[in-house]
């Protein structure tokens, strides 16, 4: 799953206010080796995902069986990630050295004072989407009034929609990860990504239709890689060979998907090599498309977070005059 849609935000902010105090002012996640100049000393270094593994992560993995990041002096250690973990208080506290969340999860962290700063996003649209059953009279975000609608509780983009489209009498249901009560009931509406949902209930004969939430004027960079502004500081060449070795992992990735994929079969092993492959192809023009078709994957820019920044100040999630301002970097990127 990605980010904070899984935004758990409410969770997310509870964690990041008992790292502030101790955390504000130095960062976390540093280096355990001492250089990766010498060809014969390897950089222990590790990264969080934000899900289990799954093709959404599918170039992290990918450079550590293919040896990318050992060919450029690191020693890489991949934790998965689970509903319990924040990437953003992992890398915070020093216990990974790289993580993976939204765009808007690094802007919550950067508020309370944590200082993560995003190094190249995965994907360029954000893969959410809502799904409704065919012929439930809904045609898009605007018709969903009056619908029991399937969201995790503190879903940025959920509050987004809510207003712009000026939706009443919304059944708002917590969402549990499962689809049977969305299954059963013809007028529901329920969270998913477009690399998942569609695939399971098609298996299942269910006929829907679906929207990316982006589509809303709220589309935050997802699956970011971060690491703290000290990381940055005292160990450059470490980022700079995490970055590359990570981009070449993902281009790889594409060209190949099956020796990762069967990787991350290992480690989650509810997934199918159908499922893999269905994910993979609903999420390759998500992470080469827009603007990472001209500058290459991984790019973010100023336009697109300072909107951020202020879409969520407009909805309360972030203080008025917070600054977008050093919460991400494409110095790294080829």
């Amino acid at each position: 799953m990605i980010g904070t849609t899984l935004s758990q935000r409410s969770v997310i902010v509870a964690g990041l206010l008992s790292l502030t105090a101790g955390l504000a002012g130095c960062g976390g996640g540093t280096s355990q080796s001492a250089s990766a100049s010498s060809s014969n000393t390897l950089t222990f270094v590790s990264q969080i995902m934000n899900w289990y593994a799954e093709p959404e992560m599918g170039g992290q993995y990918n450079a550590q069986i293919k040896g990318y990041y050992k060919n450029l002096g690191l020693s890489m250690t991949t934790h998965q990630g689970s509903p319990q973990e924040s990437p953003v208080e992992l890398v915070a506290s020093g216990k990974d050295t790289f993580g993976m969340a939204g765009a808007d999860s690094i802007l919550l962290a950067r508020q309370q004072g944590i200082p993560v700063v995003a190094l190249f996003a995965v994907f360029q649209t954000d893969p959410q989407i809502l799904i409704w059953h065919k012929g439930s009279g809904i045609h898009g975000f605007h018709d969903l009034s009056g619908h029991p609608v399937y969201v995790s509780a503190g879903s940025d983009y959920w509050t987004y929609i809510t207003k712009k489209y000026h939706l009443t009498n919304i059944q708002q249901r917590a969402y549990n990860g499962t689809l049977t009560s969305f299954i059963h009931d013809p007028r529901a509406v329920i969270q998913g990504y477009i690399m998942s949902e569609p695939f399971t209930l098609k298996q299942s004969h269910v006929s829907v239709n679906y929207e990316l939430t982006a589509n809303s004027g709220f589309n935050p960079y997802q699956n970011v890689m971060f690491t703290t502004e000290t990381e940055i500081k005292n160990h450059p060449k470490v980022v700079a060979a995490f970055v590359k070795a990570s981009l070449k992992g993902w281009h790889n990735y594409f060209q190949n998907p099956k020796p990762a994929n069967s990787f991350m079969k290992t480690k989650n092993p509810t997934q199918t090599p159908a499922s893999m492959i269905y994910a993979v192809n609903n999420e390759k023009s998500l992470i080469l498309g827009g603007a990472a078709r001209q500058y290459g994957l991984g790019y973010m820019s100023t336009k697109r977070w300072q909107l951020l920044d202020q879409q969520m100040i407009h909805l309360g999630m972030l203080k008025p005059g917070f600054s977008e301002k050093g919460a991400f970097t494409n110095s790294f990127l080829p």
